[in-house]
């Protein structure tokens, strides 16, 4: 929603992950809101995302754009309101690749990656597990072990 703990965290896993894999793939989060544009990610975000290896600290919370339409294959939201909200604003010829990202890179449970925000530090480090596991399933996915 605002970019600032969920998209940014599978940001920087994948960034990671895929280079790791030597895979070249862009990848870019953003907010469907803009509340906190030209922030920081929330500083329980770079904790959780640095101490697993994962680099956070430089990310800039930005919000969706026209251009992120065409530029981008996939636009994987977090949770179904971000869904909702993004396919108000998706042009008829992107809605296809508008999809919930655990559910689009073949993880059934849970459905949506819980928003940390409001919680403790164990839900940062769910989030964190579960952008991973997100991560790692769409490269077997799309791109193979």
């Amino acid at each position: 929603m605002g970019n600032i703990c969920r998209s940014p965290t599978v940001e920087a896993v994948a960034r990671v992950e895929f280079a790791r894999a030597g895979l070249d793939i862009e990848v870019a989060s953003a907010g469907t809101e803009g509340f906190h544009v030209g922030n920081p990610a929330d500083r329980r975000s770079i904790a959780m995302a640095e101490a697993n290896g994962y680099p956070l600290g430089a990310h800039r919370a930005r919000q969706v754009c026209a251009a992120d339409f065409s530029r981008f294959d996939h636009l994987l939201v977090m949770d179904r309101t971000n869904e909702a909200t993004l396919l108000r604003r998706t042009p008829a010829e992107a809605r296809q690749r508008v999809a919930l990202f655990l559910p689009f890179v073949g993880i059934s449970e849970p459905v949506e990656l819980p928003d940390p925000y409001y919680g403790r530090t164990r839900d940062f480090q769910l989030a964190l597990d579960l952008a991973r596991d997100g991560i790692m399933a769409f490269t077997r996915r799309f791109v193979g072990s």
